[in-house]
């Protein structure tokens, strides 16, 4: 159907979707001719959607009635003059074909063209700005999400027939587009939530047989959170592999998990551009505690802000180098920035190496607070934070300050049963000045209903950092 409406390879097709049954037939569809596929999050509205559409080039796109109804209009997808067919799953929509319908139309039989596999052209959260377009060469997109039978670091990935795979994020996010591709490409079974909800997930482990899983350190402290009874209700003996990723785990979480799990913990440090990769399983991790473990190719450098490389220990800019070339479509200033003049590249975080070699982070450099001329990660104190009984999610930024420049704010949200008060803000400073320096610590504590987060547990810092900084006006 897309080769009937003139798409060829390198073209691409764009899934504005929820959860759906037919997500992977979609991508599947356009990874076998040749295709970019660009997964939109479903929870967009139409101005923020048709940026990617309109940027990405999209010459065809998959949405349906569910998402349009919370999204708004999207009649200025073809506003840039190119042919774009428009299809809609589910309720019919004005404007848009029917998908079913379409499909049908086309015969059974068709003799497919002989292209290079497609891949993802997946867009950044947005986090610190405007999405950006990341674009890698279709010939070799796809290398690096198998495992190799030569390299030790990457053998959990080694999927096969018999591996059932649980899937518990939003499919448009950049780990569950690659890691489901890469199950079904092996001849595995996926098994995919409509929404992640951590006693669902148990449930569904024990049902399925789930040998392999991914995860991120809020879907992790969520089920640390039930009750005995729930956590002990099903049985998980066939799990294999629990990856996580995405956003730091603070060490109490893991090691938790690991006493409840078992040893099936892998851990691997990446961004979408993929530009390096490390990894560690849970014996490495025990032994390394904190570590986001070795690089799976290439070679990792600390940086220090003189340029030169770090001694162990000492945190500095984090590196790759040996890792595939990749673009931000359409911005090749910012593509230049990514790397340095020896042609290493970095995804913009802090982090040291200890004397074995294992990467450890400690913060993205965009969060970092420099308090008196002093550098103050907040992450540490994040981490230590989230230990207290009374805190459900915190974040600690850089707020103004005179004398100082920043000074450290913990902004929190209480767990349920907990009442903000002053006395507990002053309990919270207090437990924080327990365990780390006091200029780690926050000097004040606001309460708010909840925290800003990606559904990948990734912090919106900087809408948090809004609230507090004078804002430049509006022309």
């Amino acid at each position: 159907m897309l080769l009937a409406r003139g798409l060829r390879t390198g073209d691409v097709i764009a899934v504005f979707l929820e959860n759906h049954v037919r997500y992977f037939e979609l991508l599947w569809a356009a990874h076998r001719i040749g295709l970019y596929y660009t997964t939109v999050s479903s929870h967009l509205r139409a101005h923020e959607a048709l940026y990617i559409l309109n940027d990405c080039g999209a010459r065809a796109l998959f949405t349906s009635s569910v998402v349009l109804a919370t999204a708004g209009d999207l009649a200025g997808a073809d506003a840039q003059g190119r042919t774009l067919s428009r299809f809609t799953l589910g309720e019919p929509v004005k404007g848009f074909e029917d998908y079913e319908q379409a499909i049908a139309a086309i015969p059974a039989d068709v003799q497919l063209p002989d292209t290079p596999e497609g891949t993802d052209f997946t867009y950044s959260s947005g986090t610190t700005g405007k999405p950006k377009g990341i674009m890698r060469p279709l010939g070799s997109a796809n290398s690096h999400f198998v495992a190799g039978v030569a390299n030790p670091r990457n053998h959990w990935k080694s999927f096969d027939r018999n591996t059932v795979f649980l899937s518990t994020a939003p499919f448009y996010h950049t780990a569950p587009v690659r890691w489901n591709m890469n199950v079904m490409r092996a001849g595995g079974s996926c098994v995919l939530m409509e929404k992640f909800e951590p006693r669902a997930a148990l449930e569904t482990m024990e049902r399925f047989h789930v040998t392999h899983s991914q995860w991120v350190p809020t879907m992790f402290i969520r089920l640390l959170r039930l009750a005995p009874e729930d956590r002990e209700r099903w049985s998980l003996s066939s799990l294999k592999v629990a990856v996580h990723a995405a956003a730091p785990c603070p060490v109490w979480v893991k090691e938790a998990m690991i006493d409840w799990w078992g040893p099936v913990l892998y851990e691997f440090y990446s961004g979408t551009e993929l530009v390096g990769r490390t990894s560690l399983d849970s014996h490495e991790w025990l032994a390394h505690r904190g570590s986001v473990g070795l690089p799976e190719f290439g070679a990792v450098h600390i940086i220090a802000e003189d340029g030169h490389e770090c001694a162990s220990g000492a945190p500095g800019v984090i590196w790759f180098s040996g890792g595939p070339r990749f673009e931000y479509h359409g911005e090749p200033d910012k593509t230049r920035q990514a790397y340095n003049d020896k042609g290493w590249a970095t995804y913009g975080d802090i982090g040291y190496l200890d004397a074995d070699g294992y990467l450890y982070l400690t913060d993205r450099l965009a969060n970092m607070i420099i308090s008196g001329g002093v550098n103050v990660y907040p992450q540490e104190t994040e981490n230590v934070l989230s230990q207290h009984p009374a805190v459900h999610d915190v974040a600690v930024v850089g707020v103004p300050n005179e004398e100082f420049g920043e000074e450290v704010k913990a902004v929190v949200q209480l767990a349920h049963g907990h009442e903000a008060t002053d006395a507990l803000a002053a309990e919270l400073i207090a437990y924080c000045r327990q365990k780390l320096s006091p200029i780690k610590c926050p000097r004040s504590v606001d309460f708010r209903a909840a925290l800003p987060r990606t559904e990948t547990g990734k912090l919106l810092k900087r809408e948090i950092k809004r609230s507090y900084w004078p804002q430049a006006p509006t022309p």
